[in-house]
């Protein structure tokens, strides 16, 4: 019976998000990659996939539930070498969920590693079975503190956002001199940020990457990173926050 409602509740939502004209621009895709980004392996054209981690909402009430898929391509590869950089274009255009596939275009706000995913995800007491996840306090990629009993989130003794069971829910905000943008457009509702901090902006855990380009401006869409010292590797599991353009 409760498998039943869930289906019908999550149809309901599905149905609610596609049949907007569009998602909102601002909106933030919590995503993980399924696979790793290699630059001495990937190929022009070649397919990359994100899984959506926390269910994003939209005006109205509708939701992109968590599951979704971001789907993508490599458009450019630079392998590098021995003495010379590396680089990787690519652009994320797709949102499935279910049978239904959406357009998108989106920009890249942050990406984090692997490493800082897992660990924002393991209690400041270090892992304990014995505890339930609901007395857990969690630090955010980025710097903010997730008090799961209390459902709050915060930064410098402030209160910026609330916990909720698959993620946060935020204001997005940027820092001074950030290249990241708080809302766009009027888009100032809370926000799905996962794992993330409200501010976060830029790499976290990738020391020898650099944003060649975002995707804010044109090429529209067009994500670029780059690496200085040969080979590139963005592997599997790691976290990124993708803003629709």
């Amino acid at each position: 019976m409760r498998t039943n409602a869930a289906f019908i509740v999550w149809l309901v939502l599905s149905a609610g998000l596609f049949a907007q004209d569009s998602i909102p621009a601002g909106t933030i895709l919590p995503v993980q990659l399924n696979s790793s980004l290699k630059t001495q392996k990937a190929r022009p054209g070649q397919s990359i996939t994100a899984r959506v981690m926390q269910a994003v909402p939209l005006p109205g009430g509708a939701k992109i539930p968590a599951g979704a898929k971001v789907i993508g391509h490599v458009l450019a590869v630079r392998p590098g070498a021995r003495g010379t950089g590396s680089e990787i274009s690519l652009r994320f255009d797709t949102l499935v969920s279910g049978a239904k596939k959406f357009t998108i275009l989106t920009n890249l706000r942050a990406l984090a590693s692997m490493m800082e995913v897992h660990e924002a995800q393991i209690p400041e007491s270090g892992p304990d079975r014995g505890t339930s996840e609901y007395n857990w306090t969690t630090d955010q990629i980025g710097g903010e503190v997730d008090y799961h009993a209390q459902g709050a989130i915060v930064r410098n003794s402030q209160i910026v956002g609330h916990s909720v069971a698959d993620g946060v829910l935020v204001l997005v905000s940027s820092k001074p001199g950030s290249a990241c943008r708080g809302e766009v457009e009027g888009n100032d509702r809370p926000q799905a940020l996962w794992v993330f901090s409200s501010d976060a902006c830029g790499l976290y855990g990738y020391e020898n990457v650099n944003v060649t380009h975002d995707g804010r401006t044109p090429p529209v869409g067009y994500i670029t990173l780059s690496s200085p010292e040969g080979k590139l590797n963005i592997r599997a599991g790691s976290g990124m926050l993708l803003r629709v353009n």
